[in-house]
């Protein structure tokens, strides 16, 4: 990937949003496709700064130091992950989220508290104003079980 002089860095991280590609989960897409879909719709490259398809590949989006273009008002200050699926079948929100997926996850928000050891961890629908299920899953009480270290 080609960094974008286009890109600013953040200043600071205070937040890490949890995503969803809002696909169902026989669609497997990457940070390759993902990022062609962003481009399309005119953005200088793809919002989230991590992505994890379903075979829970750790893979990198924008660089983790660049503000994305993830929860509007907050993208200066929290770092974007982005969970492959998210969705059914008739685009309805659905934790359909692999096993592989949520351990990647997990790893991905250890590395990212040594990056910002003060950011808040939560979901996309977290943020003030959002009207989306985006992950499709409550943050705060999954980390509750799977990491409590982690909030």
């Amino acid at each position: 990937m080609a960094f974008s002089p286009q890109v600013s860095n953040r200043i600071r991280t205070d937040f890490i949003a949890v995503h969803c590609s809002a696909t169902p989960p026989t669609m497997n897409v990457d940070e390759n496709e993902i990022r062609a879909w962003h481009r399309a719709k005119g953005w200088n490259d793809i919002g989230y700064n991590v992505v994890i398809p379903r075979d829970g590949t750790i893979q990198v989006g924008r660089p983790i130091d660049a503000a994305g273009a993830h929860v509007s008002g907050y993208n200066s200050r929290a770092v974007g992950v982005c969970l492959v699926g998210g969705v059914d079948e008739k685009k309805n929100p659905e934790n359909n989220f692999t096993e592989k997926q949520l351990t990647a996850l997990i790893a991905t928000l250890r590395f990212l508290r040594l990056y910002a050891p003060g950011a808040r961890i939560q979901g996309h629908r977290d943020f003030p104003n959002v009207a989306k299920a985006c992950p499709s899953f409550d943050v705060r009480e999954w980390l509750k079980k799977a990491a409590p270290d982690l909030l």
